[in-house]
């Protein structure tokens, strides 16, 4: 009688004795945020090491912050202990922060003039990895940089509490997260440094001056009314000077000279709707970032 011996098939996923790493989809999430926090850390280290870059993104806000200030305060004089310096700070903080997130996607261009972009685009990673990854990181920086700005607060009168600051920061990261892909959007759809730069300064000039950052939404003609109402921008700073404002000491006159709501059709809009237009404005623009990068290059 002959004995058969069975022999167990080879397992595929073994090799030499050693069992290969499976590849799930728990394996590929862990690789996707790795993608994400890599991205995120490069913008940060780029941030630390330029000083320079921390400095030029405060000059022009606090150009604006005093010179304009103390320039126009005379002009629009005091209401109610309520001047404009005051009325002014929250744009400027806004300013900071859009100023740094639209700027900060000039990396991509960057990126893409020295050929790096490509071996980025090539990775076996998923392209929304990479826009998470730059949007992350450029907020993050724009929201340190529009923080850094809160310092400047008790030189201009505002009174700056536990509370404020904690929502000053969640909003400026909720601006930063929407400018910052603004910025990726346009940058994947341009080839050269100086176009993005001239670009943008073409874009961000407008869109601050016709945010209400720097004066009031209240009493413009009708086609300056329409303008501010559909810059999306409009509906970033108004929560900034809401939440300021709420904390201060204002009486009902200086409250009544300068609003702090958008107003549509004559209705004003809760501080919620606001956000939520922010909310669909970075949305849409993730997309279309996305969409920009993932065109072949």
């Amino acid at each position: 009688m002959t004995t058969r011996s069975h022999t167990a098939p080879a397992n595929p996923t073994t090799s030499g004795g050693t069992v290969a790493p499976a590849s799930g989809p728990g394996t590929l999430v862990s690789d996707e945020v790795r993608v994400v926090g890599m991205v995120w850390e490069r913008e940060l280290i780029r941030y630390v090491r330029t000083r320079t870059r921390i400095v030029s993104g405060l000059i022009q806000p606090v150009l604006f912050l005093f010179v304009l200030g103390y320039g126009m305060n005379g002009l629009v004089g005091t209401t109610g202990g309520f001047n404009f310096r005051q009325f002014v700070y929250p744009g400027v903080v806004a300013m900071s922060v859009v100023m740094t997130a639209m700027f900060s996607a000039l990396s991509i261009v960057w990126y893409r003039e020295f050929g790096f972009l490509r071996e980025m685009l090539v990775a076996p990673v998923s392209r929304v990895s990479l826009v998470l990854g730059k949007t992350a990181g450029g907020a993050t920086v724009a929201a340190v940089q529009g923080t850094i700005m809160l310092v400047l607060a008790p030189l201009v009168g505002i009174r700056l509490t536990p509370l404020l600051v904690v929502q000053m920061i969640g909003l400026e990261l909720l601006m930063a997260v929407a400018m910052t892909t603004f910025g990726v959007f346009v940058a994947s759809r341009i080839q050269k440094m100086e176009s993005f730069q001239v670009v943008m300064q073409m874009l961000l000039l407008p869109m601050l001056f016709l945010s209400g950052a720097l004066f009031p939404l209240n009493g413009l003609p009708g086609w300056l009314a329409v303008i501010t109402r559909v810059n999306p921008l409009t509906y970033a700073v108004a929560p900034f000077r809401q939440v300021i404002f709420a904390a201060q000491h204002m009486s009902p006159a200086a409250r009544s000279r300068f609003p702090t709501n958008v107003t549509l059709f004559g209705y004003a809009l809760p501080i919620g709707a606001e956000l939520t237009i922010v909310i669909v404005f970075a949305l849409v623009f993730f997309v279309l970032a996305f969409r920009g990068l993932s065109r072949t290059e």
